[in-house]
């Protein structure tokens, strides 16, 4: 048995030889007698490992970039994997263009002299931090735009040197054109200008005067339900192209929202409806606010999400960071400026109000029915009416799937991930990663950033459970949502229910670090619980969440257990080490919270972990219970090209909560998407979205 583990150490990843599961006597001592094996496969084949189709379509793509150089004097060149040794280096901070950076790239150009090459005209696209215990020293790995144009009028003497220059996939590429990057906002702006007077020559070439104007006798009304990512991107866009937008959000505004997040966490007060899942900015906002994404970091769409955030108050390292990330203190002032810039644009935005009900008439959605989140009476319900409704709820607003269930909205179950979440003393998870330069971090504020790590494995096989018998599984185990420097949280919507999730603020400053350790589940988990339907998945959810909450005791204790106790199947002795959840932590067996085969999968994976991360099994590694909310455990089908339900006309769902999202840069890349297509559909935008966003691709299964 063999195993591919992914270790992203400080920014960059690293794909690992395999090892063997029980070399250690650590890992013997997990398999029973009786156990079957589990076997492990490789997730990706990289280097010599990869298959001759894959060799063949990397060559052609190394001689199509040898081709597109038509002129290596017009455009850019973009030079990447340009290392700077840490000691050199200004800091994880800096993105300017330091000495040490233009020593780099003169010998790219194998230009003489770095001092005097000028500095104007390089920028700096990405910058990331490898600290690979293969390399000789840790370094920061810059990936640079050379502007050709204002290097040879700055230094003529370049000129010989851009000649002689050769392109290469993946570190020396050639573009005409530096790729737009502007904010959501301008570039809808450029495309009403551009239509705006494509419309014009074509009413004076025709003779006819407004002939081929769209629709303007009335704006058509549009709610967006959430105002999570998806919400807000999907307002933005439509308000900007002229709908009459209602944003209807459960919770509260997030300076109200805060308030309601202290009571719970100070005085164990529950707000049902303001809490730490829903509320201005969604579930991301008390989090850790990591912008990373699996639908192309350098797409079209990412760009003009993360620029918008920039414009909305985001700092400007967020374009450059190789793991960006925005922390709770910086997401609430930019929610602030979002709200004010929608209503300043004219959206209505309902704060405190549920949406109870769809209004539904001739098979398509006419309004919705809303009351007051505070009220459970439903006594002052309103009927609204709309011509469409975007509905990005989290995964998270259970209800509302309820209630598209009892409309015969159609809903597919699909796999997530469920486990524990492990937490480490920050030092130690820096000792790990960085060795002797651990001292560097400085609680955020040093020159490297604070460690953290991204582990997974595949397994494949069949287990022995009581109570599904043999089981066949197909299962990925991995570590979800790393919070270097931050603190556990809780994430229950209802009392009854216990599930907690990891944030942290923009230093990541915290003595600790969190991550959830997960493995995915699917319908034949469900049925082995006897769960069936649309549903079952969030039943699934629900289950384990009221296990987890009988295991604490109540009061949101939250069932906790040291790494080495549960991979011995025996409770912790008292007292515990200590935990970042603030509301307690109680000695509980979390060995016994899922079903067998899921532990096992849990066992494994750990003590795999421990194989890279030397340490990662320790006394002071605490694992709490229980965390579920991985990703939406359900797909709500629409069409891909309109977003429109493919049950209910005038429908659109988007984002996490309708299972096309996984985080908060996708999530609003949907959002932003969806928008364009509603707007397509009433006549606000007649352009392609496609030829300036690129085509939209799916998050696919959530992993941050």
């Amino acid at each position: 048995m063999s195993l591919n583990l992914k270790l992203h150490s400080g920014f960059l990843s690293l794909a690992l030889p395999y090892y063997s599961c029980y070399s250690t006597p650590r890992t013997r001592h997990l398999r029973s007698r009786n156990q079957t094996v589990p076997a492990i496969r490789c997730a990706k084949r990289t280097g010599k490992q990869r298959y001759p189709s894959e060799k063949k379509k990397l060559k052609q793509k190394h001689k199509q970039v040898l081709n597109d150089v038509n002129n290596k004097f017009e455009g850019f060149w973009r030079l990447s994997k340009l290392a700077v040794p840490v000691h050199k280096d200004p800091g994880k901070d800096f993105i300017g263009v330091s000495h040490a950076l233009l020593d780099e790239i003169t010998k790219v150009l194998q230009f003489p002299v770095a001092s005097m090459l000028p500095a104007e005209a390089f920028t700096v696209v990405r910058k990331s931090f490898d600290a690979r215990k293969v390399l000789k020293e840790p370094k920061f790995v810059y990936t640079v735009d050379m502007d050709v144009s204002k290097l040879l009028d700055l230094e003529p003497r370049t000129w010989d040197f851009i000649s002689r220059l050769e392109a290469k996939v993946g570190s020396v590429e050639h573009m005409l054109h530096k790729r737009a990057s502007g904010d959501l906002i301008n570039i809808i702006h450029d495309c009403k200008k551009v239509s705006d007077d494509t419309l014009l020559r074509k009413e004076i070439s025709s003779g006819s005067e407004g002939l081929y104007k769209y629709p303007r006798t009335r704006k058509p009304k549009v709610a967006v339900v959430g105002s999570g990512p998806s919400g807000l991107f999907a307002s933005l866009v439509l308000a900007e192209l002229g709908a009459d937008v209602t944003l209807i959000e459960r919770g509260q505004a997030v300076e109200k929202r805060g308030r309601d997040i202290g009571a719970l966490v100070v005085r164990r007060m529950l707000e049902m409806e303001s809490n730490f899942c829903f509320g201005e900015g969604g579930a991301g906002t008390w989090s850790d606010g990591k912008l990373v994404t699996r639908i192309g970091r350098n797409s079209n769409s990412v760009l003009a999400v993360m620029n918008t955030l920039v414009h909305f108050g985001a700092p400007a390292n967020i374009l450059v960071d190789g793991k960006s990330h925005l922390g709770t203190d910086r997401l609430i002032p930019l929610l602030r400026n979002f709200r004010q810039h929608l209503q300043r644009l004219g959206v209505t935005i309902k704060f405190g109000t549920r949406v109870d009900d769809l209004l539904i008439e001739n098979a398509r959605i006419v309004g919705v029915k809303v009351s007051d989140s505070k009220d459970n009476s439903q006594s002052d319900i309103q009927k609204l009416g709309f011509d469409a409704v975007i509905l990005a709820v989290g995964h998270s607003a259970r209800d509302i799937y309820e209630m598209l269930v009892s409309h015969n909205i159609n809903l597919v179950p699909k796999d997530f991930a469920v486990g524990l979440r492990m937490e480490h003393p920050q030092e130690l998870i820096n000792s790990i990663q960085y060795s002797e330069l651990a001292t560097e971090v400085q609680k955020g504020r040093g020159k490297v950033p604070v460690a953290d790590y991204k582990v997974a494995k595949y397994v494949s096989g069949e287990d022995g459970d009581a109570l599904s018998g043999v089981v066949t599984t197909n299962r990925s185990c991995y570590s979800f949502c790393m919070c270097p420097g931050g603190q556990i949280v809780l994430t229950s919507t209802n009392p009854s229910e216990l599930c907690i999730n990891g944030m942290s603020f923009s230093r990541r400053s915290s003595r600790w670090a969190n991550a959830a350790l997960v493995v995915t589940v699917s319908a034949k988990d469900f049925d082995a619980l006897d769960l069936h339907g649309p549903l079952a998945g969030v039943k699934f959810q629900r289950e384990f969440e009221q296990r987890a909450a009988i295991m604490g005791g109540g009061s949101f204790v939250v069932p906790a257990q040291k790494v080495t106790d549960f991979l011995e199947n025996k409770l912790s002795a008292s007292p515990l080490p200590p935990s970042s959840y603030r509301l307690g932590v109680k000695a509980a067996s979390l060995h016994e919270l899922f079903p067998t085969h899921l532990t096992d999968a849990l066992k494994h994976s750990i003590s795999m972990f421990d194989e890279e991360l030397p340490g990662f099994i320790s006394d002071t590694g605490l694992l709490h219970g229980v965390e579920t909310r991985t990703s939406c455990p359900l797909q709500i089908p629409r069409n891909n090209e309109t977003c429109e339900s493919t049950s209910l006309k005038g429908l659109y769902p988007v984002g996490e909560g309708a299972g096309y999202a996984g985080g908060i840069v996708s999530a609003a890349a949907d959002g932003m998407y969806a928008g364009f297509a509603v707007a397509k559909d009433f006549g606000l935008f007649p352009a392609d979205i496609e030829s300036i966003l690129g085509k939209a691709q799916a998050a696919g299964f959530a992993k941050y």
